[in-house]
């Protein structure tokens, strides 16, 4: 009995423990409720507004509307190539067989530094008969001296004189053409008095480099005989220090270029480098097939990191800068339909839904062409959440 008793009374504070319990949860659930009601957003599908709750906003962040500077722009694509304008076959001024050859492709190479060298037949002719002359300038140098004596003394007559001056004036002509022949080879002054000197001629012919720059392609090797503009050119060169950047812009854009228009070029290797030129050629047709106008630039590249043939990308300031209403990039919400929406705000309570035609987009802003004016105050985190709270209220009516 007594064992039954205290079973019971275990089971009768069980019950009152439970009861009490049941209470407690009865006066939360109205409490809880109103909670979930406060923390709920409303949506209004035909004023196209949204209200948050205060715990909401602070989860929001509102700016305002502000005005900017855009630069008018075109953007384009391309690539890089030589600067053709100081881009230099070099030739050999005279037949002849290549003897040694100084340089290879991608050495920098100074003005007048040698390229390569060359036996040269023609310059063995010209220093053989500059020689011959000096020999018979020297002759009849002395002729003239002894029949000039000759007359003084009495033992000569004065044609005679006429006659060896005559012949050493003709000799004396004939050494300096042989001279200067000799000197157009590219021998120097000092080069020429020592063949003189020595009596021995030097076959060999030095081609100097005509520009400072690079050499790009090099066709020269030993033994090879090569003659005046024959191709390909024993070695070309290039100066390096600006390039050409080339591209193709589309027809429609063709009347903003303009000669002289500043560019900013980038290239893929070197993606945080702004490279800086300016426009030096338009096309004068369009072509048929891409329709498509050509503008070339000159760009800038005194370290020499530009390589022909980078793809590259280009940025023309094609117009003076122009004053709009700007907003953060996250604050524009691309609509299902394409179209573009802001939420705008006077309480940070209510966002209205608006329709709002963009234009350039520059340094994380995006400017407004229509639908905001400035110090207006719009949502930019939490924009998406707005929309697709009405998206889902609207497509659920």
């Amino acid at each position: 009995m007594l064992k039954r008793a205290a079973i019971v009374a275990v089971a009768a504070v069980c019950a009152v423990s439970i009861g009490a319990w049941l209470l407690m949860r009865a006066g939360d659930i109205p409490s809880a409720k109103a909670e979930q009601t406060a923390a709920k957003t409303q949506v209004n599908v035909d004023q196209q507004s949204v209200d948050v709750s205060e715990k909401q906003v602070e989860a929001f962040k509102v700016a305002p509307v502000d005005a900017r500077q855009f630069k008018v722009m075109k953007n384009s694509v391309g690539s890089i190539d030589f600067n053709q304008n100081m881009l230099v076959q070099s030739y050999t001024p005279n037949a002849g067989r290549i003897v040694d050859t100084f340089f290879n492709v991608g050495d920098e190479v100074k003005k007048g530094q040698p390229l390569f060298t060359i036996d040269s037949p023609d310059l063995l002719t010209a220093e053989s008969a500059l020689l011959a002359s000096a020999g018979v300038l020297e002759l009849q140098t002395r002729t003239l001296a002894r029949v000039k004596q000759l007359l003084k003394t009495g033992g000569g007559a004065q044609k005679d004189v006429d006659q060896a001056t005559s012949d050493q004036q003709t000799a004396e002509g004939n050494f300096k053409a042989a001279r200067d022949a000799v000197r157009i080879f590219g021998k120097t002054d000092a080069e020429v008095d020592r063949i003189l000197a020595d009596r021995k001629v030097d076959s060999i012919l030095i081609v100097p480099s005509p520009i400072d720059g690079r050499v790009i392609t090099r066709n020269a090797a030993p033994g090879l005989y090569v003659q005046p503009g024959n191709a390909p050119a024993p070695f070309s060169l290039a100066d390096v220090s600006t390039m050409w950047m080339l591209a193709y812009v589309i027809e429609n854009d063709a009347p903003a270029y303009k000669l002289g228009q500043p560019v900013e070029v980038r290239v893929p290797a070197y993606p945080d480098t702004i490279f800086r030129g300016r426009v030096t050629t338009l096309g004068l047709n369009i072509d048929p097939n891409s329709h498509r106008q050509l503008v070339r630039s000159v760009i800038d590249d005194p370290m020499h990191r530009l390589r022909a043939g980078m793809l590259a990308s280009f940025t023309i300031e094609t117009a003076d800068p122009m004053q709009s209403p700007a907003v953060p990039l996250e604050a524009i919400v691309r609509e299902g339909d394409g179209t573009m929406t802001v939420w705008v705000t006077t309480d940070r309570r209510r966002f209205e839904r608006r329709s709002v035609k963009i234009g350039l987009e520059q340094a994380g802003w995006r400017q407004i062409l229509d639908g905001l004016k400035p110090g207006e105050l719009v949502a930019t985190t939490g924009a998406i959440f707005l929309s697709n709270k009405f998206a889902n209220a609207t497509s659920g009516s």
